[in-house]
């Protein structure tokens, strides 16, 4: 006779959802970020610094490195995490190679003297990237199952999965239809 899964383990759903439909949209969407920022610092963005302020032209130059160190350290991650999930190598040698990848804090607080001289689209990249910074942190901590812990009753093994999804996502799973 089989023993079935101890009640009080949970079944890790990180690994689950990087290999689902999650992740490869959060990877065409940073991507996509990735490459418009690109774009949009080579060329649009580098034309309208040249008008800012002094005060706005200094910021603009720390948030596009902030925006662009950021960009890249979620590029190295996320490529990572489609070798994984594509099998071209092995879920334990990828957390080796993030663990490598330091992620940089978001700012507390964004603004200042000549915030609001910078370029609206400009503006809009750092907000998405924030966005998208956000949402990679959360999904690498289910990978690596780092989701704040729910305490378990052990009565109902699913209510305590929804609670993990609904902690690391803030969303309410339990009463969508």
């Amino acid at each position: 006779m089989s023993k079935g899964p101890d009640k009080s383990e949970t079944v890790p759903i990180g690994p689950h959802l990087a290999a689902s439909g999650g992740f490869s949209r959060l990877y065409s969407t940073g991507m996509g970020l990735i490459e418009e920022v690109a774009s949009y610092l080579d060329g649009e963005g580098r034309t309208s610094s040249r008008t800012l302020s002094r005060e706005a032209s200094f910021l603009y130059a720390t948030e596009s490195m902030r925006l662009t160190t950021r960009l890249m350290q979620l590029a190295s991650w996320l490529l990572l995490q489609r070798a994984v999930n594509e099998g071209e190598i092995s879920a334990e040698n990828a957390r080796v190679e993030k663990a490598k990848v330091k992620f940089s804090a978001t700012p507390s607080t964004r603004g200042g003297p000549g915030w609001s001289d910078l370029p609206q689209q400009f503006v809009e990249y750092v907000s998405q990237g924030d966005l998208l910074f956000d949402q990679v942190v959360k999904f690498d901590q289910l990978e690596r199952a780092e989701v704040p812990q729910t305490p378990s009753t052990g009565d109902n093994d699913i209510a305590d999965q929804l609670a993990k999804l609904q902690a690391a996502f803030g969303r309410n799973y339990k009463n969508e239809e």
